[in-house]
């Protein structure tokens, strides 16, 4: 490699660095992700995502104006040809503190899944509630996941075209019982940005040869529609997830979050108290609205 040619990828490197830093920081600023004493458990997958979360939180820790302390952990799922080598050595070599979590859910989910069925559903069940309970028995009050904005993306469509529901996958979480935060400092992050840093950062990365390859995949296809999208109409993507931190419930349908039936006139939004109007989640939402749409 030419001096020049080193010099231009050491150059795009440092941005891809700076951005992906500027975006984690200011996704974990917005959502107060990480607070002071927090013990984060980053769980490593060993895909490119998880590799480059690692590979920034460990370069904001060292500059972040309060103190956090990071360990790495993987579930090992005992899938066929699985290189159980390749994680504890990377972890060691960079110094950070980890875990292998060995549980044998392979097993479990080619025995309950039919053949030819996609195995993700039940993986990831069987994965997070694994996860959940190992960040219990070692004191860990936050989990975090390489999930990035092109998946909260493509969970707001599989959950429209699929599910019936407008929701996605949110920046930070509570788990169903109550006993666990997660968060996503990545959310902000897009997947090809991600990718490039992994590659030039030259992470080890182990693929997902159980649900990750499975042809046919509902995601694959709305991961496939999003692609199409950002290639033919630059910007797009962008503009559909900034709509994601603007929701005005008033112009939707839900009258569980809007109280529609009670509306009058002679009042701002047809709003006598603003109290009733509103859903507790949606009240802050009320100044958002733009009158002239009305």
């Amino acid at each position: 490699m030419s001096e020049e040619l080193a010099k231009q990828q050491k150059t795009r490197l440092n941005k891809l660095q700076k951005r992906l830093r500027r975006e984690t920081g200011r996704a974990i600023e917005d959502f107060n992700m990480i607070e002071d004493g927090d013990k984060v458990m980053v769980c490593l997958s060993g895909g490119k995502d998880s590799f480059a979360m690692l590979d920034i939180l460990m370069n904001l820790q060292k500059s972040a104006p309060i103190r956090f302390d990071l360990v790495a952990v993987n579930l090992d799922q005992k899938q066929p040809g699985f290189p159980e080598h390749v994680l504890p050595e990377y972890l060691t070599q960079i110094g950070v503190p980890f875990h292998i979590v060995e549980r044998d859910t392979y097993s479990v989910v080619k025995e309950l899944v039919p053949e030819g069925k996609t195995t993700c559903a039940l993986c990831s069940r069987l994965r997070r509630g694994t996860l959940y309970g190992f960040a219990e028995q070692i004191g860990a009050n936050k989990i975090a996941l390489g999930h990035h904005r092109d998946d909260i993306l493509e969970t707001f469509f599989l959950n429209m075209f699929y599910g019936g529901k407008l929701k996605s996958m949110p920046p930070k979480l509570v788990s169903d019982d109550g006993k666990n935060m997660v968060i996503r400092p990545l959310a902000y992050a897009r997947e090809k940005d991600i990718a490039a840093y992994a590659g030039m950062r030259g992470f080890p990365i182990i693929p997902c040869n159980l649900c990750g390859s499975q042809d046919g995949l509902q995601r694959q296809v709305v991961k496939e529609m999003l692609q199409d999208w950002d290639k033919h109409h630059p910007g797009r993507i962008e503009t559909m997830f900034r709509s994601l931190r603007h929701v005005v419930p008033s112009h939707l349908v839900d009258t569980e979050l809007f109280d529609f039936k009670g509306l009058q006139r002679g009042f701002a939004h047809g709003i006598s108290d603003p109290d009733k109007g509103f859903s507790a989640p949606a009240k802050e939402m009320a100044e958002m609205i733009d009158i002239l749409s009305l």
